[in-house]
């Protein structure tokens, strides 16, 4: 089998899934911005399909082989040797230091778990698109990912370069619902499509989820400082929670989303630094590609030949269940998509980041490991440790200084994932589990003391994780084991509860319970997996849990989600389904519905009208609207001619400094328009004043009216 042909085929059948709900939902079309819709998602899908068949099959010449001549030893160095200079180590603390201030200083007006989980619901897309590059790109994923370039070259990128296939059903699908439903956490949404058993087996799963990630990532962390200085990887693991955790607590969704912010351009810049550098040093971008052997540049190295990183495998575990797993379900990601201050915002961070960032992103986190087989080929460096290509490259490549900001580049990466991982944790924890069962009551200074406290509590729980992670061969074979053996339940369920609406409670309950059980016994049989592993060699150990879980690590994704979609439909079928009031605004089709539940009237997604207005406080108090108790406001006739606003419609009314991508900001309701003021004037009660205005008093505000 053709691993190119096999990834179009089944990823193209779940793409066109996703352009029939969104032709059904009225989303695309042959005009206006229909027609926009259907270019820009073929657009997704002919850019990935036509980058990918370049890169396996078109001819290319290659450099010849090199013996190494020597010169590099300086950079060969034992685990256990300091890599770098002091001065190198001094940018790292510098680094560090202006993380933990720049969270505590944007996290200081969180008064609310509203604002400690999603921000205020105010940030641009930019801002958005650009924090969560920085959350994808974990240390992991330069340590992980440089590993594999080393090893298999650009077939690293299916990673990343395969969630094309979501993009319908994200966009178009599941964005609408979550955004407009307000859910505060996926389990939320669970307890309300179904009941509370299945919100709680959703719950315990995502806990394990998040938590097994936190592991992940401190496990990184203790291997790179382990490669670097030689600590314990516990150690490491330790002080990096540590500080991750430090500003999360106190600061929540903005302090991560404005440290993610620089984070992000950080690990943009200093990822493309590798490959200038890597250029200039050999002579050049031609002669940096020629010597990276044509099959290294294979974007499928091979279909199932090597169970190691076979491109079957990695279409299943990484495109299908992670990718599904980190757009639809990740509670840290998703909370970034509601922050954004609309839906129209949230479409485009989603786009730019699968469609741009994701594909720069892929070259990124693998530049160390490119760099060094193109070194190796030409003879500039021997034959390295895989595991140690991202650190030698750098390190031969760079200056004292330039290599502490490489250095500062991968503890951003690992802090901007866990940060949002252990806000994410939070979320669930207080949402789904103080709240649920311990203080139903609870007002929002408990929630938000609990929110904090767990925030602490998870980083030691991470730490105590770190030597499960330890039992694998390599951090990118840990990560695919865990995530293949956790996330297919919870994919094929979150699925089917969406977008079929004959799905029921009972076959969300077996699914889970079901999925969970299977994944259990392919763990200690993983010879079960062996009709779904497409002629992946292994499977074969028994008896052994942990040697069950590194059989088949890949594969057992396909196994999971088969099975599990094969529980949901039999279940169903045999089951009477879901009144449709329970399903409003939270299935296909009811988008509508979801809009009302979120403003507290009818409306319909429209072009945004924008309007300047001098603002002024509200002299008394005007109601409040919705689930998501939106404030009222009073403005001007003038205001509400350029808006074409009337009583009940939703407006974003923010800083007229674009740069400042929404952290002035409010949602709010049209509750009444003067019938005196002539002038272009909004007047906003007490705390949306203090959130837009601040002492910016003689200055104008932008309103967007953003839902007719």
């Amino acid at each position: 089998m053709d691993a190119y042909f096999y990834t179009y085929l089944v990823g193209g059948a779940f793409f066109l899934v996703g352009m029939y709900f969104a032709v059904k939902h009225d989303y695309v079309g042959f005009s206006g911005r229909k027609l926009r819709n259907l270019l820009l998602s073929l657009g997704v899908l002919m850019f990935f399909a036509l980058l990918q068949g370049w890169l396996q099959y078109a001819p290319m010449s290659a450099a010849p082989a090199k013996e190494y001549a020597g010169g590099a030893e300086g950079v060969l160095k034992d685990v256990g040797h300091i890599r770098g200079t002091t001065l190198d180590y001094v940018i790292v603390v510098v680094y560090f230091g202006l993380i933990l201030f720049n969270g505590m200083y944007f996290g200081r007006r969180q008064k609310t778990t509203r604002d400690f989980f999603f921000g205020g619901q105010r940030f641009a897309w930019w801002l958005i698109a650009i924090s969560l590059i920085a959350t994808t790109i974990g240390s992991y994923s330069f340590v992980k990912y440089s590993e594999i370039g080393y090893k298999y070259g650009l077939g690293s990128s299916q990673a990343y370069w395969n969630d094309w296939i979501w993009f319908p059903l994200l966009v178009f699908g599941w964005l609408p619902i979550l955004y407009f439903s307000r859910i505060i956490s996926v389990p939320e949404y669970f307890g309300r499509r179904f009941d509370r058993r299945v919100r709680l087996w959703s719950t315990i799963y995502l806990l394990i989820y998040l938590i097994g990630y936190v592991g992940v990532n401190l496990y990184t962390m203790g291997v790179v400082v382990n490669i670097l200085v030689g600590w314990p990887i516990w150690l490491a693991a330790m002080v990096v929670a540590m500080i991750s955790a430090s500003y999360v607590t106190f600061g929540g969704q903005s302090s991560v989303i404005m440290n993610d912010l620089i984070n992000g351009v950080f690990l943009l810049l200093v990822g493309l630094l590798i490959f200038v550098l890597g250029a200039s040093y050999i002579g050049g971008f031609d002669l940096l590609w020629l010597n990276l052997p044509r099959a290294a540049r294979l974007a499928f190295p091979n279909f199932n030949e090597d169970p190691e990183f076979p491109a079957v495998g990695i279409f299943w575990q990484d495109a299908f269940a992670n990718s599904a797993m980190f757009y639809f379900l990740n509670q840290g990601i998703i909370m970034r998509f509601m922050a954004a201050k609309s839906l129209d915002e949230s479409r485009k961070a989603t786009t730019v980041l699968m469609v741009g960032l994701m594909f720069i992103g892929a070259l990124v986190v693998s530049s160390g490991g490119l760099v060094a087989r193109a070194f190796t080929h030409a003879g500039i460096l021997p034959e390295v440790p895989a595991r140690e290509a991202f650190f030698i490259a750098a390190e031969l490549l760079s200056h004292p200084g330039i290599f502490g900001l490489i250095l500062a580049a991968m503890t951003a990466a690992l802090m901007s994932t866990v940060d949002t991982l252990i806000t994410a944790i939070s979320a669930v924890t207080v949402n789904d589990v103080y709240r649920q069962y311990l203080r139903p009551q609870a007002t929002d200074k408990q929630l938000l003391r609990a929110a904090r406290i767990t925030a602490l509590s998870v980083t030691a729980i991470g730490v105590l994780m770190v030597p499960v992670f330890m039992q694998f061969k390599s951090i990118y074979v840990a990560h695919a084991a865990f995530t293949a053996a956790v996330t297919p339940p919870m994919v094929v369920t979150l699925l089917l509860a969406v977008f079929w609406r004959r799905f029921t409670r009972m076959a969300a309950l077996w699914t889970l319970i079901g999925g969970l059980v299977l994944m259990g016994v392919s763990m200690l049989f993983p010879a079960v997996i062996i009709p779904f592993a497409h002629g992946v060699p292994g499977g074969n150990t028994a008896w052994d849990f942990l040697a069950g879980m590194r059989e088949q690590q890949f594969m057992r994704a396909c196994y999971g989600a088969v099975l599990c979609a094969l529980i949901g439909v039999v279940v169903t079928v045999l089951t009477r389904p879901e009144p449709l009031e329970k399903q409003r605004g939270l299935v296909w089709g009811t988008i509508s519905d979801a809009l009302r539940h979120y403003k507290g009237s009818p409306g319909r997604e429209s072009q945004v009208t924008k309007a300047m207005a001098h603002p002024r406080r509200l002299d008394g108090q005007l109601p409040h609207f919705g689930t998501a108790e939106l404030t009222g406001i009073r403005i001007s006739p003038s205001v509400a001619r350029e808006l074409d606003a009337h009583a009940g419609d939703l407006v974003y009314v923010t800083d007229a400094r674009w740069w400042t991508g929404g952290l002035h900001s409010a949602h709010v309701i049209v509750a009444e328009i003067s019938s005196q003021d002539k002038e272009a004037t909004v007047e906003l009660d007490e705390a949306a004043y203090r959130n837009v205005v601040g002492q910016r008093f003689d200055q104008p505000v932008r309103l967007e009216r953003l839902y007719k």
